[in-house]
């Protein structure tokens, strides 16, 4: 069970929130984290990095002089991998990158890294309300009323996307907004403050506690 302040859009605090997510095994909790950490990076890459051999290349069709009597190197094509223009040696192909994890492993990672990330998490009330239109400015001196620094990487987690808090988010550095129903590892380690609602983290509670 882990224990929060909420606090109001003044970032004063009004109140407790707490949270109780199953997490893996102090022993192998940083095993899990990590492999879903690096299952996420590679599925995210393309693959597609291509290089050509020798066979590929164009021309080289004819061997660039006879075998004996030049004084010069034996050469077969000027496609050689030794040649500039040749082939390349054991070059990228395209390829897929992308690592098996089942999903309840994938999810007890999850559970584990926000769970992990408890001292730096800032529970605060619904504020939706406080934007009657997009206001970028005031959602930055809120942030900053509620704990997080204007140089750190915030993750700002909302329990469903509102068009004004979205609009006044998506320009400010350093911010990242997400749904609750949507956390990866990656974005829950990355940021140095996460910033949460109270709907949103009992919406955690309710889509990962499986």
């Amino acid at each position: 069970m882990v224990e929060c302040v909420v606090k109001n859009w003044q970032g004063e605090q009004v109140g407790q929130k707490s949270f109780d997510l199953r997490v893996a095994k102090e022993t192998t909790a940083a095993h899990v984290v990590h492999r879903a950490l690096v299952r996420q990076l590679n599925n995210a890459r393309q693959g597609t990095a291509s290089t050509k051999t020798r066979s590929e290349v164009r021309g080289g069709g004819r061997k660039p002089w006879r075998q004996k009597g030049t004084g010069r190197a034996r050469a077969g094509s000027t496609r050689s991998p030794l040649w500039r223009g040749g082939g390349v040696i054991f070059g990228p192909k395209p390829r897929e990158f992308d690592l098996k994890m089942n999903r309840k492993e994938r999810r007890l990672a999850l559970r584990t890294a926000f769970a992990g990330r408890a001292e730096d998490l800032i529970v605060v009330e619904e504020f939706g309300d406080q934007l009657s239109r997009p206001k970028t400015k005031e959602l930055v001196a809120a942030i900053a009323r509620w704990g997080s620094e204007p140089g750190n990487k915030t993750l700002l987690i909302l329990p469903e996307r509102t068009e004004n808090i979205y609009l006044s988010a998506r320009n400010i550095e350093n911010l990242k907004l997400m749904i609750a129903d949507q956390l990866n590892v990656f974005d829950l380690l990355h940021a140095d403050k996460i910033v949460i609602t109270a709907s949103a983290l009992e919406k955690i509670q309710e889509v990962y506690s499986d």
